[in-house]
């Protein structure tokens, strides 16, 4: 079914446009890209009967972009383009919607694994349109975790279509390995793990309690929380306050300290999304109204040290830092001047990192969905659902400029795209800065062997049972040479202690197997 609001139609699209459109008798190249349709749909099947593959649900997001673009029919596009996903192998899953939906593409594409494949997938396909490689494109993402994950329980094998094993699509996007080998033989290898450490740092580098910075970071994800309560695609529509946030419960367990289930990203969801780009000049070949327009302008591409082990700090991320500034000056524009903004919020450490590197305030609004946690995470193609939200506020006058910030990885891989109602003065224009990133600082990795002695823990995080009980203490240290060592505990007498007082700056040892004493 589709979730539904005000001004919300049967398929999913905003109807309230009201914005003048004092340029539509203006000249713009007709090769300008444009985003002309987006749709959303959430199903929330009773059981596994009448549940949704994600194919079906990308297929109903693509009827709700092409109505929302005021189209009778989905137009056949010269590429259908689909964010990686993990709900099923579906082969080539382009191949499957286009046959769902009778559409003969000449290019069928599927991403790399990553949350910022959306808004790659925007930068890409702008630049083909510019260039006149591409007229018209669909790009379309969905998860039907929620069904997969209950099949299973139920140990029933679900009948879902797929293409056949030798048909390949186009495979489009940076394929990073998100661990080196020295992480996973210490067992991190999970954002549950990796992001409340990151939480631990920025902690300590403002200087606050671990009681303030708790207060802080559940009172943004409450407010994320309420913007989730009035997005009728949101999944998880439900208020919460920062006290019930932050305060573990039956329904509410502590993860990865601080973390408690509700600052998680939630990927227990069955949704699907889709957006419509074309050139200008395909746009009014097929009549499509100019008050549907959604100028990209700019976009930037680029990633992190590709390993946390070697960031050198897990407080900072200087990759967003250079790649927002670049997309913002492509454009044209100053963090300032734009009126939306929807930060990638997997996790509140996440958006913290966001913010500060594009300096912006936490009090402003940084989500236009709710975030991963209430809108929905489904696994890389969260921003394929904030991209069209943004597009709806952009067409009913809440701005006319918005920065849109995809992330993959561990923040790790990052894609930013600017947008705006007003046609762009200049074409379209990407970076991808990675050269000016690869030269930045980095730290080097100690073997345990090497790293046996005192260290200084730099950031950490307790993982916790299903039943909340500390169970599993990690820390990044700090060796006197400078080097980054990894220290693991499984003592839960130590893990316990751990939870108590701020244990970044604090003196441990390392023994020659890697395990951390206090």
């Amino acid at each position: 079914m589709v979730e539904h609001g005000p001004n919300v139609s049967e398929r999913g699209f905003v109807l309230r446009l009201g914005r003048s459109v004092p340029w539509a008798f203006m000249s713009i190249d007709p090769r300008t890209p444009v985003l002309v349709g987006a749709g959303q749909y959430v199903h929330r099947a009773a059981g596994l009967d009448d549940a949704l593959d994600a194919s079906a649900l990308m297929a109903e997001a693509i009827r709700a972009a092409a109505t929302d673009a005021g189209l009778a029919d989905v137009p056949n596009p010269d590429t259908i383009r689909v964010v990686g996903l993990l709900s099923h192998r579906y082969h080539n899953p382009a191949r499957v919607v286009a046959d769902q939906l009778g559409l003969t593409p000449k290019e069928l594409a599927v991403t790399t694994m990553g949350g910022n494949s959306p808004q790659t997938l925007v930068n890409t396909t702008s630049l083909d349109i510019l260039r006149g490689d591409v007229d018209l494109a669909i790009l379309t993402g969905g998860e039907a975790w929620r069904t997969r994950m209950r099949a299973r329980k139920q140990g029933v094998e679900l009948q879902w279509p797929a293409a056949a094993e030798d048909d390949h699509p186009r495979l489009m996007g940076e394929d990073l390995v998100m661990n080196m080998d020295e992480e996973r033989e210490r067992g991190i290898v999970m954002p549950v793990q990796v992001y409340p450490m990151f939480e631990t740092a920025i902690r300590a580098a403002a200087g606050r309690t671990p009681e303030e910075h708790l207060e802080i970071i559940s009172g943004l994800w409450s407010r994320f929380s309420k913007v989730a309560e009035d997005n009728p695609f949101a999944w998880i529509r439900e208020f919460h306050t920062p006290e019930e946030i932050r305060t573990p419960g039956p329904t509410n367990r502590m993860v990865g300290m601080p973390y408690t289930k509700y600052m998680n990203s939630n990927n227990d969801v069955d949704m699907g999304a889709a957006l419509i780009m074309c050139s200008v000049e395909k746009a009014q070949e097929l009549g499509i109204p100019q008050v549907r327009w959604v100028f990209p302008l700019s976009g930037t591409d680029c990633h992190e040290h590709q390993f946390i082990s070697h960031r050198w700090s897990f407080a900072e991320t200087p990759a967003i830092e250079l790649g927002g500034r670049l997309a913002l000056e492509m454009a044209g524009l100053t963090i300032d001047e734009i009126d939306i903004v929807d930060l990638y919020s997997c996790f509140p450490s996440a958006v913290q990192l966001g913010a500060q590197s594009l300096g912006l305030s936490l009090d402003r609004q940084l989500t236009r969905t709710g975030g991963l946690s209430f809108a929905g995470g489904p696994w890389n193609n969260y921003v394929m659902h904030s991209i069209a939200t943004v597009m709806a506020e952009l067409r009913n006058g809440a701005g006319t400029t918005a920065l849109v910030w995809a992330n993959g990885g561990y923040t790790t891989k990052h894609a930013f795209g600017v947008y705006s109602t007003t046609p762009p003065t200049r074409e379209f224009r990407h970076a991808y800065p990675q050269d000016q990133i690869d030269a930045m600082p980095r730290r080097n990795l100690a073997s345990p062997a090497d790293a046996e002695g005192p260290a200084t823990v730099e950031a950490y995080t307790v993982m916790h049972s299903r039943d909340g009980l500390p169970e599993q203490g990690i820390a990044a240290c700090l060796l006197a040479d400078g080097r980054r060592a990894w220290g693991v505990t499984n003592d839960p007498g130590l893990a316990a202690a751990m939870c108590e007082g701020e244990w970044v700056g604090r003196a441990a040892r390392l023994d020659s197997e890697g395990t951390l004493h206090a």
